[in-house]
């Protein structure tokens, strides 16, 4: 089933275990069941600590398959054939389980091993999503350091019916204990977070007790990771807030025009970006968010809303972008039960049905050409007279008999039936007509929106809400500066975030060696 390349690294990979494992089976007469025998015992055929065995009474879902020791308590299960961008979970949930040591610090083991109660875990995800597997990764190895814990991964296009029962229309969609626990890409701190209600505020105060820093990043995406490591390279005290390291990068798919880089996946490029920027002394506070900026003398205090402050020489903002929301009727009420943001994760859960993509620029058309390989129909519609996407994109588009694209339109209503989406409103602006488009999902794709409300009154912004800069990347505020997606800079890329971050860096540096702090330079 695996090609030999894959077959080689997961052999290589599999020395690694430490104690047996079992591949417990439960089996119907499907063809997925017999694919999944077939894998599940060319594993076990790699390694003489590995056993399969079939049990069709082991579990109520067929087919799927457990991973457990002999006489363990592991309760990691995958109901599917973890493939695509799963097979990465697949790998570490048979390492972790066969006793390879998991890469997370001693606090983090005690804090999960520390939860009280009983955790069922279930996600629902689909093979071509990017954010499911570090769901899946996060509550497996959870699943492994606490006995109590059990999760079981879902493929949503293998189990439909219970898709269509639970009305899920996104992934990840988690449920914890037969309830819904949350949807979207959630890290392993956050889980935690989640259900360690004090974990909260234990955090706040030790990110109040830090030490003033030279520069304090606020923003975890290209723009942050690259000033902090310019920053720290200087030899500064150098600190990066970031609500989620990796930014909006973690939801971009195909990066195929970042210079010298032929093609990356987002999570990948973002790995990297954590790898090198651990290299350095930054100290990285992840999961936090900025909530208020404020001059207090010739320091800069930053108040989070997780109720800590922090306080710095300078300042760097590198909050990104945020995808923009049509803000008509239906919107919010249907997030994630058909209105989607993302069509490489969430495509697969509409496989034959009807869709409609909002926005005609790249990213809109990108998202077309991409679900019209997926679903039954797509509908593109565009709010200019003309498409605005680029010329190889259209060529592409219009060569698919399964896509219509409505352009001079304006979508003004998304409606629904039964919690979800059962189609949209859109009025042609020629003759103000309206039309109805009868559909199960609808993906906005209209560009992204600075993450700048928490700054409006602090620092000069643009009409479009953009901080603006000079060519140092200063904003208006002394100390304070800025890069990135969140800056008036005219082009949203990520080799420009990089560069800007940089910029930002040394801007800031400039700064201090020509501003006296407490008495003396920081040159001298």
């Amino acid at each position: 089933m695996l090609d030999a390349n894959i077959a080689g690294q997961l052999k290589g990979y599999l020395q690694n275990i430490k104690r047996p494992i079992e591949l417990i089976a439960a089996l119907d007469d499907s063809a997925k069941a017999t694919e999944m025998r077939d894998l599940l015992q060319e594993i076990a055929d790699m390694s003489g600590d590995i056993t399969f065995a079939d049990d069709a009474d082991s579990d109520s879902r067929k087919p799927s398959f457990q991973i457990k020791q002999p006489d363990g308590q592991e309760k990691i299960r995958f109901a599917g054939i973890p493939m695509g961008h799963e097979f990465t979970s697949l790998v570490l949930a048979l390492l972790h389980v066969g006793g390879h040591p998991t890469k997370l610090d001693q606090e983090v083991i005690d804090q999960i091993k520390g939860l009280e109660g009983e955790y069922h875990f279930e996600t629902y995800i689909s093979l071509s999503c990017q954010n499911c597997p570090e769901v899946v990764q996060a509550l497996n190895v959870m699943a492994v350091h606490n006995p109590n814990i059990s999760h079981t991964m879902i493929d949503g296009a293998l189990y439909q019916e219970e898709v269509d029962q639970r009305k899920i229309m996104a992934v990840p969609t988690v449920y914890l204990n037969g309830e819904n626990f949350g949807s979207g890409r959630m890290s392993l701190p956050e889980i935690i977070a989640k259900l360690d209600t004090g974990a909260v505020k234990r955090e706040a105060e030790k990110i109040s007790a830090k030490e003033d820093f030279d520069v304090l990043i606020i923003g975890g995406g290209p723009a942050g990771a690259s000033a902090s490591i310019y920053a720290s390279r200087k030899g500064i005290r150098t600190g990066i807030v970031a609500e989620r390291f990796g930014g909006q990068v973690m939801d971009t798919m195909a990066i195929e025009n970042f210079i010298s880089v032929k093609e990356t996946e987002g999570p990948k490029l973002v790995a990297a970006l954590e790898e090198h920027v651990k290299q350095y002394e930054v100290d990285v506070m992840n999961l936090q968010r900025a909530s208020s900026l404020k001059k207090n003398g010739k320091m800069i205090d930053v108040e989070l809303e997780s109720g800590a402050t922090l306080s710095s020489k300078t300042v760097i903002l590198a909050t990104g972008a945020r995808w923009r929301e049509l803000g008509v009727p239906g919107e919010k009420e249907y997030r994630g039960h058909g209105v989607a943001y993302c069509p490489h994760c969430d495509g697969p859960l509409f496989k034959g049905k009807p869709v409609a993509v909002i926005g005609g620029g790249n990213s809109g058309v990108e998202a077309a050409i991409d679900l019209a390989g997926i679903v039954g129909h797509v509908t593109l519609i565009e709010f200019n007279g003309e498409l605005r996407a680029d010329a190889v994109l259209q060529k592409k588009l219009f060569s698919l008999d399964n896509v219509k694209v409505i352009t001079g339109a304006q979508t003004t209503e998304i409606t629904g039936d039964d919690g979800k989406v059962n189609g949209l409103i859109y009025m042609d602006r020629a003759t103000e007509q309206q039309h109805t488009v009868e559909l199960n999902a609808v993906f906005v794709q209209i560009g992204l929106l600075p993450n700048t409300d928490w700054l409006k009154g602090t620092i000069e912004l643009s009409k479009f809400g953009e901080i603006e800069i000079d060519n140092h990347g200063q904003t208006s505020l002394p100390g304070v500066f800025a890069a990135g997606d969140v800056t008036t800079i005219p082009y949203k890329q990520i080799i420009m975030a990089m560069g800007d971050g940089a910029r930002a860096a040394l801007g800031a540096f400039d700064y201090l060696i020509r501003n006296d702090f407490d008495g003396k330079s920081e040159a001298a």
